[in-house]
């Protein structure tokens, strides 16, 4: 683990050719970009360096990203984009095999979700339903079976309620064959003045009445990884991933045979790192921040 600091130290980065980049907590903190973000993506971008943008958050769809990266004024392109909304979609038409026009899946999330499992051709309800979003007493002579349902995907919802919960688990008690599967399992996401919770506060409960865990598609698993390999071809042994987080952005480099660069501007704090405490996951490299990279403008 090496501390990239001075200008000599960080000019190693640009003997990469991929990189990967997690957005929230490295690029951005909600809707405030990090200092001198933008900066760096400009630099990697005049070195001919491919750009991947890769994230767990699931609220939003890969054309949502774009108009974020547009309105926060980054260079940024909707094929750059692997959000774990259009990877759990994904995971569902092509390793699930879900029919288009006939399979259908519940969603505890917000229209990211949606959005992605429609390019797909996977019908869905819950989400974004009015139905689904009214809060209050649920009992289960509300409940409608509906044997297309072939899946509960769980994701960041932030209109989180007793009627979404109640209504996945009749799909999931009712159905043996009914998949369980989570964008991903990131426990928070880091917001501008601290942290809110995330996906895996969302299945969290469904998962102890279960004692069944989700498949989780995001980051650190493999199949995120495959995935964006799969259609962006790149060399992994010439890439390299930048992240905050290190239970998820740095071991979904390493499992994947990918360096990795961890920043301190989001989860990771200097004693996760360094302290008595220390994970076992140790990342290639640590920096302060993504926007140091500015200080190799004008390097060839």
């Amino acid at each position: 683990m090496a501390r990239l600091q001075t200008a000599e130290e960080l000019s190693k980065l640009l003997d990469y050719e991929t990189f990967l980049f997690d957005c929230d907590g490295v690029l951005w903190q909600g809707d405030v970009l990090i200092p001198g973000a933008k900066e760096a993506l400009a630099l990697l971008r005049q070195h001919k360096k491919r750009i991947i943008f890769v994230t767990n958050n699931a609220s939003k769809s890969r054309k949502a990203y774009k108009k974020k990266f547009d309105v926060l004024g980054i260079e940024a392109y909707e094929e750059e984009v692997f959000g774990s909304a259009y990877a759990t979609a994904v995971y569902c038409s092509e390793v699930l095999k879900f029919k288009k026009g006939v399979d259908r899946v519940y969603i505890i999330g917000m229209s990211g979700i949606e959005e992605e499992l429609d390019t797909e051709g996977i019908g869905h309800s819950g989400g974004s339903d009015p139905e689904d979003l009214q809060a209050g007493p649920y009992t289960l002579d509300q409940f409608k079976e509906d044997p297309s349902i072939k899946a509960v995907i769980v994701g960041l919802d932030q209109y989180l309620n007793y009627t979404k919960i109640s209504k996945a688990l009749q799909y999931l008690v009712r159905n043996e064959g009914c998949h369980f599967i989570a964008t991903n399992d990131d426990s928070t996401y880091p917001a501008k003045d601290g942290i809110l919770p995330g996906a895996g506060s969302m299945f969290a409960p469904l998962q102890y009445i279960l004692k069944r865990s989700p498949v989780s598609i995001g980051k650190p698993n493999k199949t995120m990884l495959d995935c964006i390999v799969a259609k962006q071809h790149f060399d992994r042994k010439k890439s390299i991933m930048i992240g905050d987080r290190l239970e998820t952005d740095v071991k979904f480099g390493i499992d994947g045979g990918i360096d990795t660069c961890l920043v301190m501007t989001g989860i990771a704090k200097e004693e996760d790192i360094t302290g008595p405490n220390a994970s076992d996951i140790k990342p290639t490299y640590v920096m302060a921040s993504v926007g140091c990279l500015t200080q190799l403008v004008g390097s060839t």
